[in-house]
């Protein structure tokens, strides 16, 4: 692991951030437009996706380890007009809960701003050391 105290080194780790969190919102956007969704191309409903952080090879910073698809129970709606309904009515539907999404886009958010305001706070430092040294 190689440790960095230097410039780039919180560049880095604020970049790292916003990638990270950037791809947490894309998935949290997938799993909101597939709410209603009972077939994603292979008979069953969407299974919502879960976006797996980790430490970055070089410790400096986070990455997306992998998407995970959340083995939790598709919920299942007495509607038996549906097409997708088994024979006593039932549709299965995603497992996706519109509050918990709504907390993680929420939450993914915030730390996108955090990661931005310190690239913003780390620009006017440099900003404020070269006017001191003119």
């Amino acid at each position: 692991m190689r440790v960095e105290s230097g410039m780039f080194g919180t560049i880095d780790i604020a970049v790292s951030g916003l990638r990270a969190t950037n791809r947490q919102i894309e998935v949290t956007g997938s799993n909101i437009a597939n709410i209603q969704t009972t077939d994603a191309g292979n008979g069953q409903p969407y299974r919502r996706l879960i976006a797996e952080f980790k430490a970055a090879k070089d410790g400096m910073g986070v990455e997306v380890a992998k998407i995970a698809g959340d083995t939790s129970d598709f919920n299942r709606v007495l509607n038996p007009g549906h097409p997708a309904a088994d024979a006593e009515g039932y549709v299965s539907m995603p497992n996706v809960d519109w509050p918990t999404e709504m907390v993680t886009l929420n939450l993914a958010s915030r730390a996108y701003q955090a990661n931005a305001a310190i690239l913003k706070r780390y620009q006017k430092m440099v900003e404020t050391s070269l006017e001191l040294l003119r």
